[in-house]
């Protein structure tokens, strides 16, 4: 339906036209031009990263990410379940095998004991996975000292999925710049967008060029157009970089708003009985992308479904928390590990309209509508 309040629409700043028109008066609208080299070194200095690789979309990023650690078919990658589908497809694009892990109840992403039951499993049978893809889930901070502390005991790659999570931080720096690699999203409903985008960050001077070589379709340094191994055609355009720097020039405007927007759902809602929102903690900085919170728990009857109804039918988009991957029919077959955090935060949970253009009359009216449904 047309929603009137949307979930998380695009926000712009009023900046992107005079980058668009760069790249238009110079000509450069391909996947080249002074926009992108301009946007990776500005994505560099906002995020502390030593270097950046702007391409077409968060999963072109992860696909990359995996293909320049050399994950190939068979190889076990251990994944976050409670995500978007996004951060487990590029496992299949490479021919591996994804393994998903439960969520642990504080931050609701990647649980590091069920982490490492599973790295324990693998290498026991002989099957060390090649690689770790966690997940920020709505811009909330994992527990990057536990998970990171895996990685490094058993010399496992970590890929962070931090599509959702740019302006976040754990202890003081910017999430994307944990991992061997990280990735962000610059899609439409993202905190700043492209339009369509993402980005590769990472501090080791070879993954970035080995990302860039496959990203524009592996070619070999030739007089003709030599190609010796598959590439991709993943580049970001140089007018998609343009609105991305228009984007970014308002990028700390943004998190403060939808960070001010948490604490306005938090203050009408969070006393109300058996609600519990996604809270971040002492040592972790939310962007809070999306304001998320869970109502009731098992054996209680989820009232989700009731909820998103009637949001929708006052004209407010509302969605619940990701479906689980290891609950999806596409990865049916697909090991995991854990309890079933993921699927309860599934049933009892709800994302809220969070974009950076909401106005207090529509945050007060979502809120007398959740306040009339749960109270029914």
């Amino acid at each position: 339906m047309g929603y009137r309040i949307h979930l998380s629409p695009p926000h712009m700043s009023g900046r992107e036209m005079k980058y668009i028109q760069e790249a238009f008066d110079s000509n450069w609208i391909a996947p080249a031009g002074s926009n992108i080299d301009a946007f990776e070194e500005e994505l560099c200095h906002y995020t502390g990263s030593k270097y950046a690789l702007a391409v077409s979309s968060g999963t072109a990023a992860i696909h990359l990410a995996l293909a320049v650690l050399g994950i190939q078919k068979g190889d076990i990658v251990l994944c976050q379940s409670l995500t978007f589908v996004a951060s487990a497809n590029p496992i299949l694009y490479v021919g591996a095998t994804p393994v998903f892990i439960d969520s642990e109840p504080v931050t609701w992403n990647l649980c590091p004991n069920a982490l490492e039951d599973a790295i324990r499993y693998y290498v026991h049978v002989g099957q060390k996975p090649k690689a770790i893809i966690v997940v920020h889930l709505y811009g909330m901070p994992a527990m990057l000292d536990e998970i990171m502390y895996l990685s490094i005991k058993y010399e496992i790659p970590l890929i962070e999925d931090a599509a959702e999570a740019l302006g976040s931080e754990y202890r003081g720096k910017k999430l994307g710049t944990f991992g061997d690699i990280g990735v962000i999203s610059f899609n439409g409903n993202k905190i700043i967008t492209t339009s369509g985008g993402g980005a590769i960050l990472c501090d080791d001077a070879r993954y970035r060029n080995r990302a860039a070589f496959l990203a524009t379709q592996a070619k070999e340094p030739a007089s003709c157009y030599e190609h010796a191994e598959v590439g991709y055609n993943y580049r970001m355009s140089n007018v998609s970089a343009g609105v991305g720097r228009g984007q970014l020039d308002v990028i700390r405007d943004r998190v403060e708003k939808r960070r001010s927007n948490f604490q306005f759902y938090r203050s009408k809602l969070g006393s109300f009985p058996n609600t519990t929102f996604q809270m971040e903690s002492d040592k972790t900085f939310s962007n809070y992308w999306l304001t998320a919170f869970v109502h009731g728990s098992p054996p209680a009857v989820s009232v989700v479904g009731k909820l998103i109804a009637a949001l929708s039918f006052a004209g407010i988009e509302s969605r619940p928390l990701w479906k689980p991957m290891h609950c999806q029919q596409l990865f049916r077959s697909a090991p995991r590990f854990g309890g079933f955090v993921s699927e309860n935060l599934f049933n009892f949970g709800v994302c809220l309209p969070s974009g950076s253009n909401l106005r207090k009359a529509e945050m007060r009216e979502i809120c007398e509508v959740v306040f009339r449904s749960l109270s029914d």
